[in-house]
């Protein structure tokens, strides 16, 4: 049943066509006029409940039927039959003139199709060719080449003709797995044997014709003995060479082992390791352990602790373990070489200006009051270099004429160097009045260094350079020595003393 409305009404009555409130109530009742052709009139259709979806449909009015198609006269053929022509537009056989047309079409295009493969099939009987009796001799039983044979004096179908294959001795004519495998490859045809050296050439050599193949074999032997005289040529400059190089190295000097002296590399007592660790404690961390007087750097427990495993080296130890090799050559000029080491903010200070090049703004740092020495009189001047987050070496060496460059990650900068050349000259300059010519000298990036094989260790390697430099000894330690330098160095900071 339809549901009710405000007034207790049907709403499938307030949709009806009769209804002011219907939808369709602007329709006009009047009837329509229409021809006079039964065929076009309309029929009225009920009105059903709205909640039906027969009533949604009937509102629509009713689908006509299509106009029924005729055809126009069309004219017949000279050609067709009385039968296929009688009808003028109605059908009165199985074919009408269009369908024989395309008939006609279909036949012609089957006549063609088989015309073209007759035509192919002429083709490739006329490709298959039969060996005579010279040429069925001039192949061996022995060779790789098809033979096609006769089965009679009449011409058979190309069907009815089969091919062989001579078989080979050791299937050497067929790319096995094995044959393309290996380096060489022979071939025997007409009782000749071709090296192949890959499964290309193999291919080739079954595509050529028989009469091809001893011209192919020609063209091999004389590339062989164009090829032959130069290769043992260079076997032979190379034995020769060989030759001298063994005369060479035996020539040369050997060098000698070199023996690491004992000295840096003491071990610790158990006593120094104890007061180490409690130095690296967290209870000393806010606590100032050492203080040197002449550089004024006091050494916290916080800043010792930058000497434990896997951590980088700061300024304030690098600085006090610096002077404390100068003080070591005080203590003893003659076992130490007579160095001086510039601080980590040298170089820096050096670099700071406009030009990246400030001689003025270090000239106080070396004069003789300050220093109780003259910088030119030192055969080595040590100068730290920090490149963020690594540290390098540079040296002015006096003693061999040569400014170098110690990286422990093999890094090469030629710019340190130029620029130390420049402060070097401007220093003898300022302080003794006379010019230094340093051009002579030279530029070393020093190889075969003791190199990190961590990102954290190179500040141990730096300052590890400089104390075994001022020995004047070679760098003769490796990655494995760093938690020993490492123990070590903060003993000699603890005791304010270099050994």
């Amino acid at each position: 049943m339809g549901a009710l409305a405000r007034n207790r009404k049907r709403i499938d009555e307030c949709l009806s066509s009769n209804s002011p409130f219907s939808p369709y109530s602007h329709i006009s009742k009047r009837p329509r006029l229409f021809s006079s052709s039964s065929s076009q009139t309309t029929t009225t259709r009920p009105v059903f409940s709205s909640n039906r979806a027969v009533a949604r449909v009937s509102r629509y009015p009713a689908a006509q039927l299509p106009l029924r198609r005729i055809h126009a006269p069309v004219k017949p053929e000279k050609f067709s039959s009385s039968s296929s022509c009688s009808g003028r537009g109605d059908q009165s056989g199985d074919v009408t003139v269009m369908g024989n047309l395309l008939r006609r079409y279909a036949n012609a295009k089957n006549e063609a199709l088989a015309t073209c493969k007759s035509k192919k099939r002429e083709e490739e009987e006329e490709e298959v060719i039969q060996l005579d009796d010279d040429d069925q001799n001039r192949v061996s039983e022995d060779s790789s080449i098809e033979e096609v044979v006769d089965l009679g004096e009449d011409e058979p179908d190309v069907q009815e003709l089969e091919t062989k294959r001579v078989p080979c001795e050791a299937q050497a004519t067929q790319p096995s797995a094995s044959s393309v495998a290996s380096d060489f490859t022979t071939l025997t045809v007409n009782n000749s044997c071709l090296k192949v050296e890959s499964s290309e050439q193999m291919r080739e050599l079954l595509a050529l014709n028989p009469e091809d193949l001893p011209s192919y074999k020609k063209l091999i032997e004389e590339l062989d003995r164009k090829t032959t005289p130069k290769l043992k040529q260079l076997g032979f400059e190379i034995q020769v060479n060989e030759s001298k190089r063994a005369l060479f190295e035996s020539l040369r000097p050997k060098k000698k082992p070199v023996e690491a002296p004992r000295e840096p590399f003491i071990p610790l007592k158990e006593e120094e390791k104890a007061v180490v660790e409690r130095a690296f404690s967290y209870a000393n961390r806010r606590k100032v352990l050492v203080t040197h007087e002449n550089s004024n750097i006091q050494i916290t427990g916080e800043l010792l602790q930058c000497l434990k495993p896997c951590a980088w080296l700061n300024d304030e130890v690098i600085n006090v373990y610096l002077e404390l090799l100068k003080e070591r050559e005080k203590r003893d000029p003659k076992k130490f070489l007579k160095c001086h080491f510039f601080n980590t903010f040298f170089y820096k200070k050096l670099i700071g200006g406009r030009s990246g090049y400030d001689y003025k703004a270090v000239r106080r740092w070396t004069t003789q009051k300050k220093l109780g020495y003259s910088l030119i009189d030192c055969d080595k001047i040590f100068v730290p270099i920090h490149k963020e987050i690594h540290w390098c070496l540079a040296v002015i060496n006096k003693r061999d004429q040569k400014f170098q460059y110690l990286d422990s990650l093999g890094g090469r900068d030629t710019k340190v160097m130029q620029l130390l050349a420049k402060y070097y000259a401007d220093e003898v300059k300022e302080k003794s009045g006379k010019d230094v010519d340093v051009s002579s000298w030279e530029f070393e990036c020093v190889e075969d260094l003791p190199e990190q094989e961590n990102g954290f260790d190179c500040g141990v390697f730096m300052i590890k350079y400089a104390d075994f430099y001022s020995r004047g000894l070679d760098l003769c330690f490796h990655q494995k020595h760093m938690p020993y330098f490492r123990l070590r160095t903060a003993k000699e900071v603890l005791q304010l003393r270099a050994d």
